[in-house]
This record gives structure tokens, sequence and C-alpha cells, in this order.
């Protein structure tokens, strides 16, 4: 009869991707929320303490070392050119944030220079970090 017929028409000869993507989208998505919390600093600098220090969300990092050298992320620049990057990177997304690090150490007019390079590139929104005061007995 025609049963042996109807079996090879029920055969599936491809292959469903449609679950392999969206196992694939959701680990990309948890990679894409979890990266920033994993990221290990390159340049360590010993911040200064504040009781009312609170995470910035930032997408720059400016650091000034010890020794007075500026960092943008892991790159090393004089006062000039991190002006120049930074007015170049705030044409190209206006609503830039930056967080400046700089070595408890370091004079007051040393940071407010850096500071002061920032503004003038155009950054409107930049946080200072600080580590937070240990708990209190």
């Amino acid at each position: 009869m025609g049963s042996s017929d109807s079996n090879s028409e029920g055969l599936i000869t491809g292959i469903n991707v449609t679950p392999l993507v969206d196992v694939v989208l959701v680990l990309l998505i948890i990679f894409m929320a979890t990266a920033p919390l994993i990221v290990k600093k390159a340049i360590t600098v010993n911040v200064p303490r504040a009781a009312t220090g609170e995470r910035a969300s930032a997408s720059l990092q400016v650091t000034v070392t010890a020794d007075q050298k500026i960092y943008l992320e892991k790159s090393l620049f004089d006062r000039a050119g991190l002006a120049q990057e930074l007015t170049l990177r705030q044409r190209l997304e206006p609503d830039l944030r930056l967080t400046l690090t700089a070595e408890e150490g370091l004079p007051y007019g040393v940071v407010m220079q850096v500071l002061d390079t920032i503004r003038g590139a155009g950054v409107k929104r930049v946080a200072l970090e600080v580590r937070p005061l240990p708990p209190s007995k």
C-alpha cells in the first residue's frame, strides 16, 4: 500500500538553526552585561578616599599616575594630545562620559590642569574616581 511513501515524505532533511541562534544571542547578551564588571584596570593608581563616593558609569577612563603621566584608557598622552583626542571623540559622541582617576599624592594643580584640558576639549560629563571610606566602628 502507500504507507511506505508517506513515511519518506515526513523526513526532515534540513537543520533548524533557530535554537542555535537563540542560544548564541542569549550568551552574547550575558557577556555584554557582565564584561564591564570583570574588566581589570591596566593602570594602577592609589585614589583618594571619600565618604560620599559613588560608582560612575563612564565610557572613557583618564588616569594620572604618580609620575604625572596621563593615560586615556591604556594609551599614553601629553595634555595637548589628550585635548585633541577628546575633541575628536566629543564630536563623534556628543554625550561623552569620562572618569578622571588620579594618584592620591598628586598636587591639586596637576589634577586641575588635566581636568581643565578635559573640559576644554568639550567633555562636560566628568566624574572623579574615589575609594569609599572604610566603615566606622
